[in-house]
């Protein structure tokens, strides 16, 4: 963490304004967080298949939140590479164990390699690298709507410097962490773009940092981190979580480095996750867990019978996809049955 101190010397107001609002919603929802056991259960696993599908959708996996919880229960998904299905059930069982064990978890190398060989337990093409540190030269790419690269972001620190500067990143950081000088937020926030610039692994160090920075929050003890997913923030601002990127380690290694630019993004990335995090302690109804498209297709639930998946989208002029989506997010809040398989299905309410 070389010139810690430095960096934050130019830390503008409009930042430490951003902080001290996230720490008043910390505040508020660890005094009123009062939401059953079982919603709060069923907003978990929600976040678990969101999350997992949007972080490896952001390194080109190709799977909806709809297929990865069919992926997790189990129901057989020909269309995918096995690929994208290793890289989602490695994730998804990585982040459900850190939101069930994060207060006996502690930052170390250690940790973070046995993430890694977790992560990619099930990656046949990565079981040479799992949990070791790369041996050869790697680059962040930028990946486009359809996995593809649409180029270099940046490069990384070379193979052979990767075990001295890990060690150095982990020490200062559990240094800093434990003295407490600065805010924990901006400690986090600089251990992650200098992970990520790091790139300390030959793939998945993206997937890997999104896991530490869940594990890391719940640490600091911003405890609504399961029940809103931050993974879902960046996929649906990736540019800007690219450019905040590059914007910010092109300057790591000079003289005058510049983290301004991720932290900006990092903190209004949380601030909006603690926003959405109290609007749940004040929905007190199945509406205020609905997306607008989703609460259409559970208003006209309640007005017929039931309904085939085809209706529903004809009716409420929703696209077939969507109408799925929110007929999952509907199962799994236990407001709606499904009836029959395959093109027979069809849905009624509870």
């Amino acid at each position: 963490m070389n010139n810690f101190m430095q960096r934050l010397q130019n830390i503008p107001v409009e930042m430490w304004t951003k902080i001290a609002r996230i720490d008043e919603l910390k505040g508020q929802w660890i005094a009123g967080a009062k939401l059953s056991p079982q919603v709060l259960g069923r907003l978990k696993r929600s976040v678990l298949v969101t999350s997992t599908g949007a972080s490896t959708r952001i390194e080109g996996a190709q799977m909806s939140d709809e297929e990865v919880e069919k992926l997790i229960r189990g129901i057989s998904i020909q269309k995918f590479r096995d690929r994208d299905k290793q890289e989602v059930k490695g994730y998804y069982e990585l982040l459900q164990n850190v939101f069930d064990s994060w207060k006996n978890l502690k930052l170390s190398e250690s940790t973070i390699k046995h993430f890694h060989k977790e992560l990619l337990k099930y990656v046949e093409k990565d079981k040479f690298h799992r949990g070791n540190y790369k041996k050869r030269e790697n680059k962040v790419m930028m990946i486009d709507e359809t996995g593809n690269s649409a180029g270099i972001l940046f490069d990384t620190i070379p193979a052979y410097l990767t075990p001295k500067e890990m060690q150095e990143l982990v020490e200062a950081t559990q240094c800093a962490l434990k003295e407490a000088k600065y805010h924990p937020l901006l400690i986090i926030g600089n251990f992650l773009v200098e992970f990520l610039n790091i790139h300390p692994f030959q793939d998945g160090n993206g997937r890997l940092s999104r896991i530490l920075t869940n594990m890391l929050l719940l640490k600091a003890e911003y405890l609504y981190i399961p029940y809103v997913s931050h993974e879902k923030l960046i996929e649906d601002n990736k540019p800007d979580y690219y450019m905040a990127l590059r914007k910010s380690q092109k300057t790591l290694k000079t003289k005058k480095a510049k983290i301004v630019p991720w932290l900006d993004f990092f903190f209004s990335v949380i601030l909006k996750q603690s926003k959405m995090a109290m609007e749940l302690l004040s929905k007190e109804n199945i509406e205020k867990l609905l997306s607008v498209k989703q609460l259409a297709v559970w208003n006209y639930l309640q007005s017929v019978e039931e309904a085939s998946p085809g209706e529903i989208a004809k009716k409420t002029k929703i696209a077939r996809p969507t109408v799925n989506q929110a007929l999952n997010r509907l199962l799994r809040l236990k407001r709606i049955e499904r009836l029959g398989l395959g093109r027979s299905t069809r849905y009624k309410k509870s």
